[in-house]
């Protein structure tokens, strides 16, 4: 499986590939605002993570 996102300022450009998409037989979806934020939102994480520590010296902790 392989996967394709596009984006586009205008709607109705996009609405003519997914037309074309579902002629094609190919399954499409539409992303909602905060479904493109969570994406982004995972990708940052995975990669920030170092699997290192943070020395708390640092950045410390307040209380």
């Amino acid at each position: 499986m392989e996967t394709v996102i596009l984006s586009s300022d205008s709607g109705k450009g996009l609405d003519q590939i997914l037309k074309l998409a579902k002629k094609l037989g190919i399954s499409v979806k539409k992303l909602s605002r905060d479904e493109i934020e969570e994406i982004g939102l995972s990708i940052a994480i995975k990669k920030g993570r170092t699997g290192e520590y943070t020395d708390t010296e640092v950045f410390p902790i307040k209380k």
